[in-house]
């Protein structure tokens, strides 16, 4: 195999499939990249088994081939050489070892065979759609934060994407709190199995979007997703597991409305909850006639409170939340009035945008 290819062109694909690749690994070859030769450009590829990621990059090709080399090291060699500068790869018949050159800098990188390098083959897809990167990005950015971080409630550690009515669902929770947000469903997604993609692939796909503003192909099946975002294609794994049936946690018959603006919520809560333990995070919310108390009690750091207008017409009542779980949600908000839909102070709540009304969040209380 010999090629020439320019150090941006190579740089920008390594930093797309070496993120999947872990730096600890059991298997050698999960440690290397794969470079393989198709026409006038290369192929590079990266696994961890669960996830594998595919770029393409042009490249002067003057002798085809394939082999697998250590990707993090790879990388770094090239994120170190001079921008535009022109760098060849080389690797001769029956040898072990890839060299690199560029200018006069010399580098031999031990290789393995790509024969032996895994193939996580997306299988038939048995449906597919396209979806705006823009769109995908925000059904991510608004529901991955809830995503659960414990392992034995293995199904709740991914975003669940499906079909609902006419719309394209996003829902993630971790029992404490809750994120939904659907877009208008795109075609070739109706009927299509509800999915949940792990949160290693989502963050991954969070990665990837953040760098273009086209459309993203999605293909779908029972066991595999495929996300292709330009050169780019993502596969993963998915789930096995069954969703939890979330709809029945969200309140229907929440009577009590609480307006407030979200950015002087969001201070009054990150200033308050600076006193409050690590451990707990609780901030008490106590509500009366147009008029929002937020307090914290910590027996080991002191207390700290502070009043905010809002609107409100309800009974008075108290409730408390975790600190962070408010502080995320808000982060998400798009305008300035956001709506609490509460019960009372065990009942879960439900926070809405009142200028988007394709997201909801729930959030369980806290004692206090």
């Amino acid at each position: 195999m010999r090629l020439v290819i320019e150090r941006g062109e190579l740089l920008r694909a390594l930093g797309h499939v070496t993120s999947v690749v872990e730096r600890r690994t059991t298997i050698p070859i999960l440690s290397n990249v794969m470079l393989k030769t198709a026409g006038a450009s290369v192929e590079f590829k990266a696994t961890d088994l669960e996830r594998e990621v595919i770029e393409q990059a042009n490249a002067e090709v003057t002798q085809p081939g394939a082999v697998t080399v250590p990707a993090h090291m790879l990388h770094d060699i090239v994120r170190k050489l001079p921008d535009g500068a022109q760098v060849e790869l080389k690797r001769e018949p029956d040898k072990d070892r890839l060299t690199l050159t560029s200018g006069t800098s010399r580098f031999a990188l031990q290789a393995l065979s790509a024969e032996d390098f895994p193939d996580l083959s997306p299988g038939e897809m048995t449906h597919s759609f396209e979806i705006g990167a823009s769109e995908l990005k925000r059904l991510i950015d608004k529901t991955r934060f809830a995503i659960s971080t414990e392992e034995t409630r293995y199904y709740l550690n991914g975003i669940y994407l499906h079909t609902a009515g006419h719309a394209l669902r996003a829902v993630a929770t971790d029992g404490h709190r809750l994120a939904q947000v659907e877009f208008e469903m795109p075609a070739g997604a109706d009927g299509m199995p509800g999915i949940i993609v792990p949160r290693k692939t989502v963050n991954e796909l969070h990665r990837l979007l953040e760098d273009t503003g086209a459309s993203v192909q999605v293909g779908v099946s029972k066991a595999k997703v495929r996300f292709e975002i330009g050169t780019v294609t993502l596969t993963s794994k998915l789930i096995d597991g069954s969703f939890p049936d979330y709809d029945r946690v969200i309140p229907k018959n929440n009577d009590k409305e609480l307006h407030v603006s979200n950015a002087a919520f969001k201070s009054a809560v990150d200033r308050v909850s600076t006193i409050a333990s690590e451990r707990g995070r609780a901030v008490k919310l106590a509500l009366d006639a147009d008029k929002l108390t937020l307090s914290v009690n910590n027996p080991e750091g002191g207390s700290a409170t502070e009043e905010i207008d809002v609107g409100y017409k309800a009974a008075a009542m108290e409730i408390g939340f975790n600190a962070r779980y408010l502080l995320d949600i808000a982060g998400q908000l798009e305008s300035d009035d956001v709506v609490f839909k509460l019960a009372d102070s065990g009942s879960p709540t439900v926070v809405r945008d009142s200028a988007d009304a394709t997201a909801l969040y729930v959030l369980m209380p806290m004692r206090v």
